[in-house]
């Protein structure tokens, strides 16, 4: 995919404000986009689980609050909506946490206070209880807070219960997004004393994807013009596909604005339009803006090395986006969605995503650095809530994790899978920076996923984590939930499954004395290779390979790493075939086996699982729970080393292929804690050679 570079042609298409949409819409979507064929699947690839893992350490929990008025949305029943963790730019150590729900939290030493209860100073206009991202937004403290004592808020309003009027608005606005600016008497007090003024009010005709974060440039130093300026970022008020405003130089919904606050050359006169904003003086387009179309530009931050801007967009359809963003640019929505071009006017909701035509670079969209899809059920209807959405993050300049340092780190707020892509990797016009998952473990070293620390989730959705990502002044990595109100610090780096399995070794074994097949005659012995040479056959029983042979020579083993080259004998063209490498056997229906196929759409494919005496149960975390496991893992007729980890006494599994230093799948699973290992196939044919096992004999 290219981008457009020369920023006088995309400012100058940009400057047709309102009939920018209408005509990119006529152009690409009534023509070239529907002459090619819908894209269903736009990422295939799933994000590569990482062997990196991150030691997670409970650094504060915060009380329970609730929303107002009662939700109807049970989602918005959380512990406590925080949003992110900031240190105050005071040098006092301080962090700041903004709940939802109305309170902003000062926490000093672990220990969290109200500083500013946001809800009760605007009520009852206040309100948190529609929508998903209501209430008190996000905070952002001036860099010189320390001794101007100025900091910034964003909070919803219902529109029905205020006579003040927004600066702008969507038609039938039903809320208001208000700015407002507080100044402390003291600065260094524990509890707000001051003054406040509004800033700025926008009004929406929907109640989601409104203001987002604001906050400033924390890379821009004193002499900087970028320095005290206030970036906010403003959805698209949630009116649906065919809302043109995202492109509409004359509104601020779908933009990234930004402005001076101790200026006064707005319309209002209550901020400033910095002459450095790229659209300043252009017929038709706000000054404010410095980038547009957005849906819903969820988080931002900037890279403390290089300055680059980062975004994370949560998309409609199918693409959940990591954006560089510099000014000027488009990204798209809603005539884009990702790198693709996105149909709002489609019949069917399933075709809404096509290729890009082959002249649109003449258009000047920008396009993703990191992105992955939806991958939803089999069925969907294509308009329902698949429960993906990105969260952004940060790129880790911190000093205490070098493992760490440069990649950018960002998540799925919903699901709560923490992700990376390399910064370096992350490049405009050179596609899209793989993608890795990275592996979590608790203080005491404990593998865990985020819905294990995060609680039970929301009422008709237990596993809703609501993730979201916060630094401190050092550069240091939290993670927050507001499934349970807690905050986590990033306090250690380790390898998963990366412990010592043990010293006793057990080689050449290839030998038909040293296998007991679940069938002998469907079996060959030669030279060093075992051979499954008939395909088995479903068994009574639990649900279960249909035909495998373990190794009998040699212990039972506790801690064991299985290494083997493994060879798929069925033709390329069965979509289906699978082999199985068996560890952990204590009998015909107790046993793990990691199943390494060519298909990962399906639930018993290309994942690790348990057999106890009941169907096999997948345990791998490749796995979506609705449509994708790990990427496959042997896709054609070649030999692949295949290596297997597996470390009983934490429940650690891993599973690599081809001596990549990152594991295809993992799981953690503490049913059975010692066993033998084995080879075979659900009903398909294929060999092993060269099998090596290391452990600790059981």
């Amino acid at each position: 995919m290219r981008v457009r570079s020369n920023g006088r042609i995309r400012r100058s298409a940009l400057a047709a404000g309102l009939t920018a949409a209408t005509l990119v819409l006529s152009t690409l979507v009534a023509g070239p986009a529907r002459a090619a064929d819908p894209v269903y699947d736009p990422i295939p690839e799933m994000p590569t689980q990482s062997r990196l893992g991150l030691v997670l350490t409970e650094y504060v929990s915060f009380p329970q609050s609730f929303p107002n008025p009662a939700p109807v949305d049970q989602r918005l029943m959380r512990t406590a909506r925080i949003n992110t963790i900031m240190e105050l730019p005071d040098g006092s150590g301080r962090r700041a946490v903004p709940d939802l729900n109305g309170n902003l939290y000062l926490v000093e030493d672990g220990v969290p206070h109200v500083y500013l209860d946001v809800a009760a100073t605007f009520a009852p206009q206040f309100f948190s209880g529609r929508g998903l991202g209501q209430g008190f937004g996000y905070v952002a403290f001036h860099p010189e807070f320390g001794t101007n004592g100025r900091f910034y808020t964003i909070h919803t309003e219902r529109a029905s219960a205020t006579t003040k009027v927004p600066d702008f608005a969507q038609t039938n606005t039903v809320y208001h997004g208000v700015i407002t600016e507080w100044t402390a008497t003291d600065p260094a007090a524990d509890t707000f004393a001051g003054s406040r003024r509004e800033v700025l009010r926008i009004g929406f005709g929907g109640q989601i994807h409104g203001v987002q974060e604001i906050n400033f440039n924390p890379t821009a130093e004193r002499d900087d013009s970028d320095y005290g300026l206030l970036y906010l970022a403003v959805g698209d008020g949630g009116l649906g596909v065919r809302n043109t405003d995202p492109q509409n130089m004359a509104v601020p919904h779908g933009k990234l604005l930004r402005i001076d606050p101790q200026g006064t050359n707005s319309a209002n006169g209550r901020y400033g339009i910095p002459p450095s904003n790229p659209f300043v003086g252009q017929d038709g387009a706000l000054g404010e803006i410095y980038a547009v179309g957005f849906r819903d530009p969820h988080r931002f931050s900037w890279d403390r090395a290089t300055g680059r801007m980062y975004l994370g967009h949560i998309g409609e359809h199918s693409v959940e986006a990591i954006y560089e963003v510099r000014p000027g640019d488009n990204f798209g929505w809603s005539e884009r969605e990702g790198a693709f071009v996105f149909d709002k006017t489609a019949t069917n909701p399933c075709n809404k995503l096509f290729p890009l035509p082959n002249d649109d670079e003449r258009y000047g969209y920008t396009y993703p650095v990191a992105a992955y899809d939806h991958d939803p059920a089999p069925g969907w209807n294509c308009t329902s809530d698949v429960g993906v959405a990105v969260a952004g993050g940060f790129v880790y300049r911190g000093r205490d994790l070098p493992a760490l340092r440069g990649k950018y780190v960002f998540g799925d707020l919903v699901d709560g899978r923490v992700l990376y892509t390399e910064a370096h990797q992350m490049r405009r016009g050179r596609g899209l920076a793989p993608t890795h998952r990275l592996a979590l473990f608790d203080a005491a070293g404990n593998p865990v996923r985020m819905q294990d620390l995060s609680g039970p989730g929301a009422p008709g959705n237990p596993e809703r984590v609501d993730l979201r990502f916060g630094t401190d002044a050092a550069g240091e990595l939290y993670i927050l939930a507001k499934a349970n109100g807690k905050v986590w610090k990033v306090t250690d780096t380790r390898e998963y499954a990366g412990g010592d399995v043990g010293d006793t070794r057990l080689y050449r074994t290839a030998g038909a004395e040293n296998w007991a097949p679940v069938t002998p005659s469907k079996w060959q012995f030669t030279n060093d290779e075992v051979i499954l040479a008939e395909a088995g056959v479903s068994r009574p029983g639990p649900r279960r390979p249909f035909e495998y042979a373990v190794l009998t020579a040699g212990p039972q083993w506790s801690s064991v790493e299985v290494e083997a080259r493994v060879r798929l004998d069925t033709p390329v063209e069965v979509t289906n075939r699978d082999v199985i490498i068996v560890f952990g056997w204590r009998s015909d229906t107790e046993f793990y086996y990691a199943h390494l196929s060519t298909d990962n759409t399906i639930y018993p494919h290309n994942g690790i699982f348990k057999v106890n005496n009941a169907d096999r149960e997948r345990i791998d975390h490749q796995w979506n729970g609705r449509s994708r496991g790990a990427n496959p893992a042997i896709t054609d007729a070649d030999w692949h080393k295949v290596r297997v980890v597996h470390l009983p006494a934490t429940g650690e599994i891993a599973v690599y292929v081809d001596g990549r230093k990152d594991p295809v799948m993992t799981a953690k699973d503490t049913t059975f804690g010692s066993g033998r290992v084995g080879f075979g196939s659900f009903d398909n044919v294929g060999r092993l050679r060269h099998l090596t096992v290391t452990g600790t004999p059981a």
